[in-house]
């Protein structure tokens, strides 16, 4: 377990920005004590300061997870954000998508959110940004990239595609093992 490098640093805080804004910083400074991104062995882990301490002294080898993984780096360089993240994103996000309650066994299939399935968007949605999914009862369902800004959203046609499925909730059963 080692601290992120500034290239991965970068890397992880432009994709959460993505999704929550300028709170990046209050996710890291929270009142309970302050929290710090970790890497190992390639997953991004979002640990409190005062376990990681503990950790230290734990050999590499023995070690398998600590804290919560946020996401993974590719080969490929790039960050992908995983599911376990949304309890901690979800407080913080600025754009949210309400889905239809008959649209989201769809979109925990893994299915993109469409205009026939979207109950609300927040306002002032820019396209091509994260958002976090709720269902109608406020429950956070996954995250993904919006299709459509909202003024787009209300001329869209029924199939056209809201927002791209990132993650969701679903993937506890879909990938159940490669989510360590």
């Amino acid at each position: 377990m080692r601290p992120l490098s500034n290239e991965e640093t970068k890397l992880v805080l432009t994709k959460l920005k993505k999704y929550i804004g300028q709170n990046v910083r209050t996710l890291l400074e929270r009142s309970d004590g302050l929290y710090c991104l970790r890497l190992h062995n390639n997953r991004v882990y979002y640990v409190k300061e005062e376990i990681m301490k503990f950790a230290v002294s734990l050999p590499r080898e023995n070690l398998v997870s600590l804290g919560v993984c946020f996401g993974k780096i590719t080969k490929g360089g790039k960050f992908m954000l995983r599911i376990t993240a949304l309890d901690f994103l979800h407080p913080y996000c600025q754009n949210k998508i309400w889905v239809k309650s008959s649209s989201e066994d769809s979109f925990l299939y893994g299915n993109h959110v469409y205009k026939s399935g979207l109950s609300r968007i927040s306002d002032n949605t820019a396209k091509y940004t994260g958002a976090i999914v709720f269902s109608s009862k406020d429950i956070p369902l996954g995250f993904g990239v919006t299709g459509k800004s909202t003024p787009e959203c209300r001329l869209a046609d029924p199939m056209n595609i809201i927002c791209f499925n990132q993650a969701d909730v679903g993937e506890y059963i879909r990938n159940e093992e490669g989510l360590i």
